[in-house]
């Protein structure tokens, strides 16, 4: 497994690889077993799999969220390499970003909704990084996992509005044995926030619709942000203390909402 910390090494690899078909996987590292979902899809669909770690602080709305995401850089690049990962990018922020983001990608409809009306500027940032390393990558597929089901969305359409030539892929939510669906952030919890999380994802697949699911929540002692059904989904968003937990569902009725 090779590892870039420079842009411009990484492009004289990439021209190198020639019609090698090359799949990407962007995270922001504490790697589990849902990145590893990801990773192991790209593995079996394409020549080549990469993968970058870069924790993007343009999509914190709160610096105290961003100094306290969780960082195991040497555990997730030996996951990597026993995975069969072909290379890495480790861009730093000045790589990244050498404009300082005078430059973003902005949408005005579906990221001022759940997630975006609580996180102001969120997907500014989710979707200039994620535009900038297709860019850098030029992958033929990437994937992304349906937890995250606003950002899927979001990416899909920036994808086709600006005609990138990439399949954006999905993958489904990797899950606990109790079904709290599986995040980096999970690592924060304490003992009985970690007892109480499945919970959300009960009260969505439980609730005959989405005021019943945030009331469910509510008593249960969640401070919830939103839960809403869209497009076939329940998508919600609670917090436990200052934990922020997301999930949702398919819908039986496709045209719930």
């Amino acid at each position: 497994m090779i590892r870039f910390a420079d842009i411009a090494a990484w492009r004289v690899y990439r021209d190198g690889l020639g019609t090698a078909s090359i799949g990407f996987v962007p995270t922001m590292g504490a790697l589990h077993a849902g990145h590893q979902s990801l990773v192991d899809a790209s593995l079996a669909q394409n020549d080549r799999t990469v993968v970058s770690i870069f924790v993007n602080p343009t999509q914190f709305d709160q610096a105290q969220d961003l100094a306290a995401y969780p960082q195991q850089l040497e555990r997730d690049l030996a996951v990597l390499e026993s995975s069969g990962v072909d290379a890495v990018l480790l861009p730093d922020y000045q790589e990244l970003y050498p404009d300082d983001f005078r430059y973003r990608v902005s949408e005005r409809d579906l990221s001022t909704r759940f997630c975006g009306a609580h996180r102001p500027g969120h997907f500014d940032g989710v979707l200039t990084v994620v535009m900038r390393l297709l860019n850098i990558v030029r992958p033929d597929k990437a994937y992304f996992g349906e937890k995250d089901y606003q950002q899927l969305e979001l990416v899909r359409d920036m994808v086709e509005a600006f005609f990138m030539d990439v399949e954006v892929v999905a993958c489904p939510t990797v899950r606990e044995a109790d079904g709290l669906a599986l995040s980096s952030r999970n690592q924060r919890l304490k003992m009985e926030q970690r007892a109480l999380a499945p919970t959300l994802y009960r009260a969505l697949q439980n609730s005959v619709n989405s005021s019943e699911a945030a009331r469910a929540l509510q008593q249960a002692g969640f401070n919830v942000e939103y839960v809403e059904d869209f497009e076939g989904r329940r998508l919600a968003a609670a917090r436990l203390g200052e934990i922020r937990l997301i999930d949702n569902i398919a819908l039986e009725n496709a045209d719930a909402g």
